[in-house]
């Protein structure tokens, strides 16, 4: 064989071998997504007149999936199945709204942050402004039954001298406060821009800062999976994807440095375990 020969035929085979790779991380990359979300949950995840889900997390989902260049199935179910459907490997990530905390990633690896998770008033819409805790002396909270809201309001009743009435439900703690029976109700940063948006009787009011974020979440083993997936997460901030839904579902415009807008430099949640700190190159489709 002259050298000319061999040297077409290792070009050849090289050749092959790179479409051969190419093809397999094309088969990769267009793999389809298995998700689950808390069905319940609204405005993330909610049931769709005529079937189906609907919600800022199902978009947040399907944006995903378009952006990687595939497709996604999300499955409604309780919040307290999707960690062990996720283990189980029945799901690729969690799409629910999870927070992220140090407790948990020691569990669990985590996408970057997607929304801040704060708690905030809901007062009626002529009701006297909360500027500020102290503002919350001689009035009645609404809060729902069992949620963390109803811990924050035990934990500090005493402290800022107001009173708490618990609730089944959230919005029945809501028609409360637009019945006059409560002065205010206190419920996650997102849910109570829903109500807000949907209810024009009342308004937001006081936000309390909890420096938490809600992250994509995904089994220890699986870096690969979660990078990628953020890989697409961080795409659709810079695009400003994840801003346009935050006001089609909460109605406000996220602020700079939120975590709705802000593209994380490594992959995770900063200062937990599992970030990876090393910086990332953008690869947007």
């Amino acid at each position: 064989m002259t050298r000319l020969l061999r040297t077409l035929t290792f070009a050849g085979r090289c050749g092959l071998t790179l479409c051969l790779a190419g093809a397999s991380l094309t088969a990769v990359a267009a793999q389809p997504l298995t998700t689950g979300v808390d069905a319940t949950f609204a405005p993330h995840a909610m049931p769709k007149l005529g079937g189906g889900l609907d919600g800022f997390n199902i978009e947040l989902g399907q944006a995903i999936a378009k952006q990687l260049g595939t497709t996604i199935k999300i499955e409604g179910t309780e919040y307290a199945a999707l960690i062990p459907g996720l283990n189980a490997k029945k799901y690729d990530f969690v799409l629910a709204p999870t927070t992220a905390t140090e407790e948990r990633a020691r569990a669990l690896l985590f996408s970057e942050g997607y929304l801040n998770t704060d708690y905030t008033f809901v007062i009626g819409k002529n009701g006297k402004e909360i500027k500020g805790l102290d503002d919350l002396k001689g009035r009645k909270l609404a809060v729902n039954k069992g949620s963390a809201y109803e811990n924050w309001a035990r934990d500090n009743a005493a402290k800022y001298g107001f009173t708490y009435d618990v609730y089944a439900s959230n919005a029945d703690a809501v028609q409360a406060v637009q019945s006059g029976r409560a002065d205010a109700n206190l419920a996650g940063n997102t849910v109570a821009a829903w109500a807000a948006k949907q209810n024009p009787a009342v308004r937001t009011s006081y936000t309390i800062k909890t420096g938490l974020v809600w992250a994509l979440a995904f089994r220890l083993d699986d870096q690969a999976g979660r990078d990628r997936v953020s890989m697409a997460l961080k795409c659709l901030k810079q695009d400003g994807t994840v801003s346009k839904l935050v006001q089609k579902w909460f109605g406000f415009t996220p602020a700079a440095g939120s975590a709705a807008v802000t593209v994380t430099p490594g992959q995770g949640v900063p200062d937990l375990p599992g970030y990876d700190a090393k910086p990332v190159e953008l690869r947007c489709s």
